[in-house]
């Protein structure tokens, strides 16, 4: 969605994955503009509401998945209902975005939050020329990544002429006629005709907890490997379940398409009669802003500190092509291993393009439990239009190496 508002998606429809009238053909009824408003385990029942007419209705069922999804998180600053300040989670939040900066004069924009959606929201803004303020309340932007590594991002946004405010909280926003003029922090004003939230998501349960479906300490709904509830003939799957780190073996939370997709799969493979199963989640990310790549997986040190494990970590500098060849381009790249074994369990790629999908090589190694002289050895294309002789993730698995 941040990609349609910076114009480098054309259509709207291109961002539908599947339409009503495609279910609708292969005979699957679809009712839009409906609200589920509570679950009846007792009677199999849901309870159903026509948001157009009003009208209210129960349906049965034998088998039932809950597929809600994720809310984003709204704080209740004063001014946050001003109009001009949105949300960015569903696509009636992106075609509110748009028909603002169609409407109206748009001097300044503001983004409150530095995480994924905060930093892609800061690169449209930055495409149609809006002067930006990001405001993020640690010291390092994309926060699921090391601070170290964070810091290259903030480097990042302030080179493209991101007014970047770290280590700050929004405290208000100020409206003026009616709209959203300024936001502030405990120690300064920020002036902003349009406000992005980006702060993040939790899983949308309510639906669940209400009728007495097991959630975890994420406030995911609970599954196990087949997407099967605590609850006899109940499935969910996607942003509103729990799943399990396959490197910590923790319950986690992470909104992200690619583990929706692969649980909606594994839950309807199921429930057609197939064998399926989940096999937990690295939490593999990856977005950009302008040229600068970001991408991690598994675990970063500052999580590993938190769950007292041993660890070394190693961190290189190095090129995406041959040095001397044209359109090479910076890349760093941070690996974090087990001590004793040198298995891997997570890294971090920032870099230019060209960077982030090497992101998916580490992610193999720490699904594989392989160890750092397993990376650096691995047989690796070598082109100079590509990469160096040593694929720097290699060479960061040697110089990680080193550490133990």
């Amino acid at each position: 969605m941040p990609y349609y508002i910076g114009g480098l998606v054309d259509e709207v429809d291109s961002l539908i994955a599947r339409s009503p009238a495609q279910f609708r053909e292969q005979g699957i009824a679809v009712h839009t503009r409906h609200e589920v408003e509570a679950i009846d385990l007792g009677q199999r029942e849901v309870a159903v509401r026509d948001l157009e007419s009003g009208a209210a209705r129960r349906e049965g069922f034998d088998q039932l998945v809950i597929a809600t999804g994720a809310e984003p998180l709204r704080p209740n600053l004063p001014g946050i209902d001003t109009a001009g300040v949105h949300g960015m989670a569903w696509m009636h939040d992106m075609l509110a975005v748009e028909r603002d900066l169609q409407a109206r004069e748009i001097a300044n924009a503001a983004v409150i939050g530095g995480g994924y959606i905060g930093v892609e929201m800061a690169e449209a803004f930055d495409l149609l020329n809006i002067p930006t303020t990001l405001i993020h309340s640690r010291e390092t932007v994309m926060s699921s990544l090391d601070p170290d590594m964070g810091e290259l991002v903030n480097d990042a946004l302030r080179a493209a002429g991101i007014n970047l405010v770290t280590g700050a909280r929004a405290t208000a926003i100020d409206g003026r006629n009616g709209f959203v003029n300024a936001v502030k922090t405990e120690a300064d004003s920020y002036l902003a005709d349009i406000v992005v939230l980006g702060l993040g998501t939790r899983p949308r349960s309510q639906l669940a907890v209400a009728a007495g479906i097991p959630t975890g300490p994420t406030g995911g709904v609970i599954v196990d490997a087949r997407m099967r509830t605590q609850v006899d003939g109940v499935w969910a799957a996607g942003d509103c379940t729990e799943m399990r780190h396959i490197v910590s073996g923790e319950p986690v939370s992470f909104a992200l398409g690619t583990i929706a997709n692969k649980q909606g799969r594994v839950c309807g493979v199921n429930l057609g009669g197939g064998d399926a199963t989940f096999p937990g989640v690295l939490g593999t990310a990856i977005t950009k802003f302008h040229d600068t790549e970001i991408a991690r997986t598994g675990l970063s040190a500052t999580e590993l500190e938190g769950l007292g494990r041993e660890f070394v970590t190693g961190r290189i500098e190095s090129s995406t092509r041959s040095g001397y060849f044209e359109g090479s381009a910076k890349i760093t790249v941070k690996l974090t291993a087990e001590r004793e074994s040198g298995r891997i369990l997570g890294g971090q790629i920032v870099g230019g393009p060209g960077s982030g999908k090497r992101i998916d090589t580490i992610a193999t190694a720490v699904a594989s439990e392989l160890t750092l002289l397993d990376l650096e050895y691995l047989d690796l294309s070598y082109a100079p239009p590509f990469s160096p002789v040593w694929d720097p993730v290699q060479i960061a698995a040697r110089i990680t190496n080193q550490q133990r």
